[in-house]
């Protein structure tokens, strides 16, 4: 494990992976007994979600990102010689490409499950437009190791450069004679032609796009439509059923409250009920105390009675 290698596996992760990541890796390098690795993998700044998307999107679609830095500069070298109307196509041009590329990085963010707000694909543009703008920025795009957005006014690039940028020194150039002014002086109307070829061609090629690009949206356009009036169909079903089981539902809702009202009236005579039967009860048992009183007093009546017959027959028969 080094640095390089770390920084790659860091700076290609979501950012709210980042953190979690640098401190496993940390701990790798500690476990391993690299203390200075550990340090060196601590600082490594966590990456803005654009710089994110910039660096995602350098890593899916690299050759565009390549295509798109050297159009940058044959644009930069073609501007001396190209009329005003052929610029004026150039700068729509570029300005497709732009906005083909950021909703490019956007689409892939979203589809490693993030999420990029307006703000961030303004800044992911800015950065794209920047590394077109400026061989620096575009070499810093390249390396999809940013740590944040990058933008140009103009009067350079402004915005936070990668991690580990490794950029070997450029070599002295030898001061130029005479003999060599006029030969490169040649080279240079050569190139220019060249780039302004290249460029023309590019013009083409991404007119061609954007024709595709349109034809392409129209069909899109064309199957929301259909897509809209289905769901529109769908939608005013769903609507005519809701209000279907709307009004049943008031139907068993009034239903409840007749039979509620009707439980509630059972209710009240079955507590009449209980306490009539309760009273009735208690007179029973009155009753019941009142009748084996009666029958006490008839058994003795009737004993008292059969007395007086026997006295009354022993002294008749006496």
């Amino acid at each position: 494990m080094d640095l390089d290698e770390v920084a790659d596996e860091l700076y290609a992760v979501p950012p709210d992976e980042f953190i979690a990541l640098r401190k496993e890796r940390q701990d790798d390098a500690r476990a391993a007994g690299d203390r200075t690795l550990a340090r060196e993998i601590g600082a490594l700044p966590k990456p803005t979600v654009a710089a994110w998307v910039s660096n995602l999107l350098v890593r899916e679609q690299r050759a565009e990102i390549e295509g798109l830095v050297e159009l940058g500069g044959l644009l930069r070298e073609a501007q001396e010689n190209l009329a005003g109307d052929q610029l004026r196509a150039l700068d729509r041009q570029r300005s497709q490409l732009l906005t083909a590329l950021t909703r490019q990085a956007t689409a892939l963010a979203r589809e490693h499950g993030a999420r990029v707000g307006s703000a961030g694909e303004t800044q992911v543009a800015d950065t794209l437009r920047a590394a077109m703008a400026d061989p620096e920025a575009g070499e810093a795009l390249l390396s999809g190791r940013l740590t944040g957005a990058m933008s140009y006014s103009g009067l350079g690039t402004t915005g936070t450069r990668p991690a580990l940028r490794l950029v070997p020194p450029r070599p002295e150039q030898p001061r130029e004679t005479a003999r060599s002014r006029s030969g490169t002086a040649t080279a240079r109307r050569r190139r220019d032609e060249d780039a302004r070829r290249a460029a023309e061609e590019e013009a083409r090629r991404r007119e061609e796009e954007a024709r595709r690009a349109a034809e392409r949206r129209r069909r899109e356009l064309a199957e929301a439509r259909a897509a809209a009036e289905e769901a529109t169909a769908i939608a005013a079903e769903a609507v005519a059923a809701a209000e279907e089981e709307r009004h049943r539902v008031d139907d068993l809702d009034g239903r409840r409250a007749d039979l509620q009202a009707r439980v509630e009236e059972l209710a009240d005579e079955l507590a009449r009920a209980e306490r009539e039967a309760a009273e009735t009860a208690e007179e029973l048992r009155r009753a019941e105390r009142h009748r084996r009183t009666a029958e006490r007093h008839a058994t003795e009546a009737t004993a008292a009675r059969d007395r007086a017959v026997t006295a009354l027959r022993a002294l008749e028969e006496g």
